[in-house]
């Protein structure tokens, strides 16, 4: 299975140019064993096969493969802790804000800031720009339509103000939709944007193995201003930020010094 496994990953470097090299390999494993057998296949070759002719199971292990579970304000006290960092830490020094929401989904963060900053700041047109591997999942970020469990962390006076209901869906306000700017990024292969006063990168770096990390939390340094945030997961400590030039500002958020 390992020599299986070894082909499968260059074919999908080739084909989706996605290093699953870069994934924790146990978990990987375990993961690619589920999705083959959810669809009947009992070999990575016979997978290929299927994958190379059913654009469905093509979407369908992307998805499962870059992990795509979010929702609004995740971690609600936690986003507490970040809006009370934009207030006293980066709004004190800039006035419009350069903000990064990387592996971003289906746009829950990125509008989730975008909602904080137009209720402390509602005049001004911070930048947003958010960014994910997966064409597909960018485009329903774009569309702005969520399911009532992807919005129950929101305050019903916020539901009321940014969103409206049809047919049992959450359709995000115009106004803060063209807050946020999308495009296609790999966090791994593609390079990053420099002078960012906070990058949001939750939920996601928790699955690649450690050298993967430790370059992605270096690029992140380098992409941040001085004093800049770099706010992630709940279960994504980094025991060792200050390798990084961060020092902690709270439990899930690093400061670059």
């Amino acid at each position: 299975m390992e020599k299986d496994l070894e082909y499968f990953k260059n074919w999908v470097l080739k084909d989706f140019g996605i290093n699953l090299n870069a994934y924790k390999p146990n978990q990987l494993h375990r993961r690619l064993l589920s999705l083959m057998s959810r669809v009947g296949v009992k070999s990575t070759n016979e997978y290929i096969e299927l994958l190379k002719k059913d654009n469905e199971q093509r979407q369908k292990f992307l998805d499962f493969i870059t992990i795509n579970v979010t929702e609004f304000f995740r971690n609600p006290e936690i986003f507490e802790e970040l809006n009370k960092k934009i207030k006293t830490e980066l709004l004190t020094n800039n006035k419009k804000l350069n903000i990064w929401s990387a592996a971003c989904s289906i746009g829950a963060e990125p509008y989730s800031v975008a909602i904080i900053l137009d209720k402390i700041t509602p005049n001004i047109n911070h930048r947003i720009l958010a960014t994910d591997i997966d064409s597909t999942i960018l485009k329903k970020a774009k569309e702005g339509i969520y399911s009532k469990s992807e919005v129950k962390n929101i305050k019903k006076e916020d539901l009321d103000k940014y969103f409206k209901i049809e047919n049992d869906k959450y359709i995000i306000d115009t106004k803060i939709k063209n807050k946020v700017t999308y495009k296609k990024h790999d966090l791994i292969l593609d390079n990053y944007e420099k002078e960012f006063d906070l990058i949001i990168c939750r939920n996601v770096v928790i699955y690649f193995n450690q050298d993967i990390k430790n370059k992605i939390y270096e690029k992140f340094s380098k992409s941040l201003k001085k004093g800049g945030l770099l706010f992630v997961g709940a279960t994504e400590s980094i025991y060792n930020y200050k390798d990084y030039g961060f020092e902690k500002a709270s439990t899930f958020i690093y400061k670059k010094l």
